[in-house]
């Protein structure tokens, strides 16, 4: 048995790790995990005096900061439970311009002149800690030898005990911030634009004649995908391994044509990794609702129920780090790149997102009725015009270098922006712009057609899997977020460009005037959507006819992620995101530069691996294939194999050579990206299209990499 076959049979011999579940009665409060290790609401009701509870409760409703004396009650409290609980350290948890979060951890405990320890942890440790902001990526805020920063406890945001087989550790979700102020993480520009748009909601709000409403919160619901690949095959991959995708690897003969894998029975082995991952989420107090097979074999996907923005993006971090962090107890690797198998769908990250008012109203829901439902109207309005002004900025709010493989696909959102409403809701913003025709759509039963089977409610309208904007109900989903990325900034523009649109509605409205709100609201809604109706599509997102038709309506195609990063730094978003004080220009420029940078390094850790791949494993493979071809004396497949050797090697001295830069790149700006992705990228994919197809006929003992039909379908 050759060494491959070896390795996929070791694979396929699973066994369960340690002993099974315990099987509990779930109907007993006692057994429900969800929240244990969350210093949750509850958790400081029962353990802060009642009044300092009350207070810490109005100030966080009223979103206040918090007073000294109350920050040293709640560290007290804070501390007690995480040493009732087994950490013996804390660490103020942070998201700084990498995309992924980061930790210092500390001690509780400080040693005694006696020779003891005494564990202590003040209001003031809680509040602020100081990282070494040199060390994270700024943008040019700070100089290198400019070290200080800040984090700043984030009370909105739920301290929690991450487990470790050694022991637990207490985590405190912060921000970041240069010493001179700006933000240089994920989170600070999120609840600046939560504010925002709370602000002027609740001004509409009030315009609307409600008088109750204080404030509005936005949610999100992300639909995380995944792949599940033996940790065996993925260790044999360096490419993998430097770079979360396959540089190499030819598409298999079966992928996922047969449709047989979406929604299909769950491999016990990945069933199992998926219960106790959502065992440890449900204790961080992580609302795991759902998990399934996607599409592509290996490939799967996990979804909570909608959580504010703010702590719907801290979750999400963690439960990627969640997910990895398992995978490898049942002898798995979680891949959470856009694209880790080329010619196999990708994966994505579906961004619920809504608006909900502190009184229990969710601001898009059309109701029963949408034509006679003005807020909602007014709502959805402001979500049009917000997302057809800024739809550059919405692209590139989403776009990196795993992405550029998979948006614009047959698999996932184009990379034009675009929103689909439904046909009800389409009829309904039609008669209202025209100011005739009929809005209502009555509601229909579907008949299956079996007297057993109930006739089902029929919605007003189908769904499209290819809008990379679509209403789904009583909220947008935005479909076009990569997996591995953080829900912060795309939350945060959508949160920003909503509260302008809904601001400029609102002036409009008090333009005309309140008396007749219904005719001031129709007339408002009828000319922004008259005025934006070209960012609405319900076709096929997917068609070489969308390109050209939305060419024709002037929305904006920005294919690759050189091409969309300007958007962040235009003078419409400069001014839009300082006038409500979200990000300033230099916090703009700074993630600008951020961006781009990782880009260029990305893509060159990419082609210097795919290039010392080709030159150490592949091109050394193939040759011993010929030696073993011309001692055979197989002249023709000697002759086919010799020819795409040649052009192997020739492509690979190609690709070391753009590897080494020219003069005249910017090494620091555009001008690198767009070299990287013009040129590296496009030797590296050179190399690679000529040595798939020498996989194809070299031996198979001698291939150096695990394959796609291995990797993919042996579970």
């Amino acid at each position: 048995m050759t060494r491959t076959r070896q390795q996929n049979v070791t694979a396929a011999q699973w066994n369960p790790n340690g002993g099974p579940v315990i099987p509990v009665d779930l109907t007993r409060d006692e057994n429900i995990v969800f929240g244990s290790d969350v210093f949750s609401l509850a958790a400081q009701r029962e353990r802060l005096p009642a009044d300092v509870f009350d207070r810490l409760v109005a100030t966080l409703e009223k979103g206040a900061a918090l007073d000294v004396e109350l920050a040293d009650a709640v560290a007290e409290a804070m501390k007690d439970w995480a040493l009732e609980n087994g950490a013996t350290h804390f660490t103020h948890v942070f998201q700084p311009l990498t995309g992924s979060t980061a930790e210092k951890h500390d001690s509780f405990f400080t040693p005694t002149p006696e020779g003891h320890a005494i564990a202590a942890f003040s209001g003031s440790e809680l509040i602020q800690g100081e990282p070494d902001a040199s060390s994270f990526p700024t943008g040019g805020i700070r100089a290198t030898f400019e070290a200080r920063g800040y984090t700043a406890w984030d009370p909105t945001s739920p301290a929690f005990l991450l487990d470790n087989p050694n022991g637990k550790l207490l985590c405190i979700p912060t921000a970041f911030a240069s010493w001179t102020g700006e933000a240089l993480d994920a989170k600070i520009p999120l609840l600046r634009s939560m504010d925002a748009l709370s602000r002027s909601a609740v001004r509409a709000l009030r315009v609307l004649g409600d008088t109750e409403t204080e404030r509005v919160v936005t949610t999100v619901g992300p639909e995380q995908e995944y792949f599940l690949i033996d940790e065996q095959y993925y260790f044999d991959r360096p490419d993998l391994i430097l770079t979360g995708r396959t540089l190499f690897g030819t598409k298999p003969a079966k992928g996922h044509e047969l449709d047989d894998h979406y929604f299909g029975a769950i491999p016990e082995r990945v069933l199992a990794f998926m219960m106790e991952a959502e065992d440890e989420m449900a204790r961080l107090g992580i609302p795991i609702k759902t998990r399934h097979n996607e599409v592509a074999p290996a490939q799967y996907e996990i979804a909570p129920m909608f959580e504010n923005s703010n702590v719907g993006s801290d979750h999400q971090q963690l439960l990627m780090q969640v997910l990895q962090n398992v995978a490898r107890r049942y002898g798995l690797v979680c891949l959470l790149h856009e694209k880790p198998f080329a010619g196999v769908n990708g994966s994505g990250k579906h961004n619920n997102w809504s608006m909900g008012t502190d009184t229990g109203k969710n601001l898009l829901d059309p109701g029963d009725t949408p034509a006679q439902n003005l807020s909602f109207l007014f709502f959805c309005a402001a979500v049009i015009q917000a997302v057809n002004r800024h739809q550059g900025l919405l692209r590139a709010s989403v776009a990196n270098i795993g992405q550029d493989h998979r948006l614009g696909a047959n698999e996932a959102p184009p990379a034009i922006i675009s929103i689909f409403l439904g046909a009800e809701l389409e009829k309904l913003f039609d008669a209202i712009a025209a100011g005739e025709g009929e809005r209502e759509t009555p509601g229909e039963l579907l008949d299956l057609g079996a007297e057993v089977l109930p006739d089902l409610p029929l919605h007003g309208g189908d769904r499209n899997r290819t809008s990379p904007f679509a209403f789904t109900g009583n909220k947008f989903e935005f479909r076009a977020l990569g997996s591995s990325m953080s829900l912060a900034f795309p939350n945060t523009v959508l949160n920003t460009i909503v509260a302008e649109a809904i601001d400029d509605l609102a002036d409009k409205v008090e333009a005309i005037g309140t008396d007749d709100l219904v005719a001031a609201i129709e007339s408002v809604v009828g000319e922004s959507y008259r005025e934006n109706r070209q960012i609405c599509f319900d076709g096929d997102g997917y068609s070489e006819e969308w390109q050209e038709e939305a060419a024709k309506r002037g929305l904006e195609n920005l294919r690759t992620t050189p091409d969309a990063l300007p958007e962040v730094v235009s003078e419409q978003t400069i001014e839009t995101f300082g006038k409500y004080g979200v990000l300033d220009r230099r916090e703009l420029e700074a993630r600008f530069e951020v961006w781009v940078e990782q880009y260029a390094m990305e893509a060159n850790i990419e082609a210097e691996t795919a290039a010392d791949i080709a030159r150490t494993q592949i091109i050394p493979a193939v040759l011993r294939h010929l030696a073993m071809l011309d001692e055979a004396d197989a002249d023709q497949l000697e002759k086919e194999a010799r020819d795409l050797f040649d052009q192997l090697v020739e492509k690979t001295i190609a690709l070391e050579g753009v590897n080494m830069y020219p003069d005249g790149i910017d090494a620091e700006g555009l001008d690198l990206a767009v070299y990287a992705r013009d040129e590296q990228l496009a030797k590296m994919h050179d190399v690679r299209e000529v040595a798939d197809r020498l996989e194809r006929i070299v031996s198979d003992d001698l291939w150096p990499l695990p394959k796609y039909s291995e990797m993919l379908f042996i579970k």
